[in-house]
C-alpha cells in the first residue's frame, strides 16, 4: 500500500484542506492518506477552534485514511521544530510520499533544495552566526537562504515551512518523494471570507468569531461544532492573566524559551483581553507567533526539561482512521520506527505528559474534550 503524509492542523477543516486531501493521493499515486495532525493547541502558539477529535473525525470524512497527534513538544514550535517532529512521524509511519501546500512557484524544486540545506550546512551556520542580533530566526533564515539559494526568493508562510520539510526530510536514508501543492485559495493570512469556494483558515475563524456565515466554506459537521463552542485565546485568558500575576520573576524565567529578559516584559504590560495584551508586548522583533508559543509555555508552565522529554519518547498516537487506514496499520505496524498507541493509558500519558496537560488545560473551556482511554475514530 503507498502512503502519501500530509502535515495540518485543520483549525477548522475546509473546502481548501478537503482538495488538499484529494491532490495529495492524485499526484503521489497513493492508496492511503496519513495526517499528522497538531493537538489542541497549533504551531502559532493558538488553542484550536475546535478539539482534535472533531477535526480529525473531518478529515477522515474527507480524503484522509489515518490521522496520527503530532505531540505538544514539537507542535508548538517554531517552523524548523515543527517540520521536525512532522517528518519524524511521516518517516516513522513508512510514508513514500509527502505532499504540502505551497505559496511557492510550482517550478520551485523542494527535493533538490533539502540536498542543498545538507551539503551547505557549514556555511549557512557560519553565515546565520554573522548577522545581526535583534533580527528574529524567520528574518536570519530569510536571508541566510536568499544569499545561498537565490531560487528561494519570497518568503511567505506555506512556503518557510515547504523549505523545512524539504530540509529534515533530506536527513533520512529514504526520503519521501515531494509533491508540492500551490496554494488555489486565498492567502495564508487573507481575512476576508470570499464567496466562492474556498478561504483562508484565518479568514474563517475570524468570520466565526464575529457571527458570520461561514457555511460556504467548511463541511457541514465542522460547521455545526464552530456553531457550538468555537475557542479562541479570549476562553484562558483569564487563566493566563492568573498566571502571569502569580509568577514570581524567577518562576518565569524557569518557563521554556523564556530568554533575553522576555519575563520582565511579559509582567510589565498588562490588559483588560488578550488581543489587547498581545497588542502592547508585541514588535518587530518579538512577533506574535513566537509571543503567542511563549504565552502558551507560560499558561502550561513548560520547562525545557520536559519539552526535550517528549521529544525523546515521541508516540504515534492514532486519532483515528478509515477501513484503508486500519487496513495500513495492520500491515505496515511491525515496521513502524516509533510505539504506536491506539488509546492513552496511564503508560502511554507518562510519555506524553506534555500533551496530556495541554488536553487537561483545554478542557477548562471545553469539558467535553476527552483524551484519556479513548478509542481511535472509525470511519
Amino acid at each position: 500500500m503507498r502512503s502519501c503524509g500530509i502535515v495540518v492542523e485543520y483549525n477548522p477543516f475546509h473546502n481548501g484542506h478537503r482538495y488538499h486531501a484529494k491532490k495529495a493521493r492524485e499526484l503521489s499515486g497513493a492508496d492511503i492518506v496519513v495526517a499528522v495532525m497538531s493537538g489542541n493547541f497549533l504551531q502559532r502558539g493558538e488553542p484550536a477552534i475546535i478539539d482534535k477529535w472533531a477535526r480529525a473525525q473531518a478529515a477522515l470524512e474527507n480524503g484522509v485514511d489515518l490521522v496520527v497527534e503530532l505531540p505538544f513538544a514539537w507542535a508548538v514550535q517554531s517552523a524548523d521544530y515543527f517540520a521536525k517532529g512532522s517528518i519524524k512521524l511521516l518517516q516513522a509511519l513508512n510514508c513514500d510520499a509527502l505532499c504540502f501546500g505551497t505559496d511557492s512557484d510550482a517550478s520551485f524544486n523542494y527535493e533538490e533544495y533539502g540536498r542543498f540545506f545538507i551539503e551547505e550546512k557549514k556555511a549557512i551556520d557560519q553565515l546565520f552566526h554573522e548577522l545581526p542580533i535583534g533580527w528574529s530566526y524567520p528574518e536570519k533564515m530569510a536571508e541566510v537562504v536568499s544569499q545561498l539559494y537565490p531560487a528561494a526568493q519570497a518568503f511567505p508562510p506555506n512556503h518557510i515551512l515547504g523549505l523545512s520539510y524539504a530540509k529534515e526530510n533530506a536527513l533520512y536514508p529514504r526520503p519521501m518523494e515531494i509533491f508540492p501543492l500551490p496554494r488555489v485559495d486565498q492567502g495564508y493570512h487573507d481575512e476576508d471570507l470570499i464567496h466562492d469556494q474556498f478561504a483562508s483558515a484565518t479568514g474563517i475563524r475570524r468570520g466565526v468569531l464575529a457571527g458570520e456565515d461561514v457555511s460556504a466554506f467548511v463541511p457541514s459537521q465542522t460547521l455545526v461544532e464552530l456553531q457550538q463552542q468555537p475557542l479562541s485565546w479570549a476562553d484562558f485568558w483569564p487563566y493566563l492573566n492568573y498566571q502571569l500575576r502569580a509568577s514570581s520573576l524567577e518562576q518565569l524565567q524557569g518557563i521554556y524559551q523564556m530568554k533575553e529578559g522576555l519575563e520582565h516584559r511579559l509582567t510589565e504590560q498588562m490588559a483588560e483581553s488578550f488581543s489587547e495584551y498581545l497588542g502592547k508586548i508585541s514588535t518587530k522583533r518579538y512577533t506574535q507567533p513566537r509571543l503567542q508559543r511563549l504565552l502558551t509555555y507560560v499558561l502550561l508552565q513548560v520547562k525545557e526539561a520536559e519539552i526535550q522529554a517528549e521529544q525523546k519518547k515521541t508516540l504515534l498516537h492514532v486519532l483515528g482512521f478509515t477501513e484503508n487506514g486500519q487496513a495500513y496499520l495492520n500491515q505496515k505496524k511491525k515496521q513502524f520506527a516509533l510505539p504506536l498507541a491506539a488509546k492513552i493509558g496511564q503508560k502511554e500519558k507518562a510519555q506524553h505528559l506534555l500533551t496530556y496537560r495541554a488536553d487537561q488545560i483545554y478542557q477548562l473551556v471545553h469539558p467535553q474534550e476527552q483524551n484519556i482511554g479513548r478509542f481511535p475514530i472509525q470511519v
